[in-house]
């Protein structure tokens, strides 16, 4: 069983940056992808980044891509998303995920509870 615990996020302003973090717990994170999803209000959930377990792959929506960075700290269970040139579309609830990798929510098992990031125009 893993647990996810996501942090970091809060209220800022467009063109601002934001680093969010997950913390994992209960068993390593060997062969697992970390992903980031996020979920706007009456929006579905939607994939964000995604990482493999040595950090030497990454995947981005096109919404972000070249915006947003992910990366992972195996030896601390962590992974990260430094988050840059916020813009209002960027508010959501931010969700830490652990599984299979890939772009759908289905194939990731294990999720956080989620953090707010608001993006004021």
């Amino acid at each position: 069983q893993v647990q996810l615990v996501e942090s970091g996020g809060g209220l800022v302003q467009a063109g601002e940056s934001l680093r969010l973090s997950c913390a994992a717990s209960g068993r390593t994170l060997s062969n697992y992808y970390m992903g980031w999803f996020r979920q706007a209000p009456g929006k579905e959930r939607e994939f964000v980044a995604s990482i493999n377990y040595s950090g030497d792959y990454t995947d981005y929506a096109d919404a972000v891509k070249g915006r947003f960075t992910i990366s992972r700290a195996n030896a601390k269970n962590t992974v990260s998303l430094q988050m840059g040139s916020l813009i209002p579309e960027d508010t959501a609830v931010y969700y830490c995920t652990a599984g299979a990798g890939g772009r759908s929510a289905l194939r990731y098992g294990y999720w956080g509870q989620g953090t707010q990031v608001t993006v004021s125009s």
